[in-house]
């Protein structure tokens, strides 16, 4: 029975709620301070995944491939719209937040969003318990999830525990599937898609900070078509 993927569900619900519930009470120079510090992190997290590529050309290649595609069907547009719809959704039973405006609210959504849905953490810690059943890496993610999810909360309400449905759905699709890809991939193979993930990571971490807004929901095609650009790479491409 899987545990990783419910743990971490659970973990950003509760860190959601009572962020959320927190709001104001806590000092607003920690409510900016924490979010920038989260961002940080997600930067030297990418950093370290990045440093784990095998081939730079096939990674950079499926990069600028799923950036296009993403583009072209607007998908971090699409994903702002349900960012929204979640929030008219929980002001239903819960007041909205004051001082943030929509646009802010949109682009720091989709950031956290894929932070917590797309991070390298979250997918090789689904796959790895999907093929060992040891959801180790999940947890660890899960203590960190529970404390990013309240911080954010503070400022864009209990919105944010919404995304615990994609984050769940995402996990438990990779750990059912783990069994299936995990035997067709090579090491290479996982090291650039490790890698991939990386990339997405210093993006999303660049624009929590507010450094660059990259489009970083635009970038998640590049996870499905890193690992056959990988091994097409390796196979005819023998440098």
């Amino acid at each position: 029975m899987l545990i990783g993927p419910f743990a971490n569900g659970s973990a950003v619900i509760i860190g959601g709620l009572v962020g959320a519930f927190l709001g104001t009470r806590l000092p607003e120079r920690l409510r900016t301070a924490l979010p920038m510090t989260f961002g940080l992190s997600s930067i030297g997290l990418g950093i370290v995944l990045i440093v784990k590529i095998k081939s730079l050309p096939a990674v950079i290649l499926a990069l600028i491939l799923g950036a296009a595609i993403g583009e072209l069907i607007y998908l971090e547009k699409k994903i702002g719209l349900f960012g929204s719809a979640s929030k008219k959704l929980v002001e239903r039973i819960a007041p909205a937040k004051e001082g943030m405006t929509a646009e802010a609210f949109q682009e720091t959504f989709v950031a956290i969003l894929v932070l917590f849905c797309a991070s390298g953490t979250g997918i090789i810690g689904a796959m790895t318990e999907g093929m060992t059943g040891n959801p180790s890496i999940l947890l660890v993610k899960t203590i960190m999830d529970l404390f990013t999810a309240a911080i954010f909360a503070t400022a864009l309400g209990y919105a944010v525990a919404v995304i615990a449905i994609p984050q769940l759905i995402i996990q438990l699709c990779l750990a059912a599937a783990a069994g299936l890809i995990m035997p067709l991939t090579t090491p290479a193979m996982m090291g650039d898609f490790t890698a991939a993930g990386g990339f997405i990571m210093l993006a999303a971490g660049f624009r929590i900070s507010g450094i660059k807004l990259f489009p970083v929901a635009n970038m998640l095609p590049t996870l499905i078509l890193v690992m056959p650009i990988s091994w097409l790479w390796s196979t005819y491409v023998p440098f």
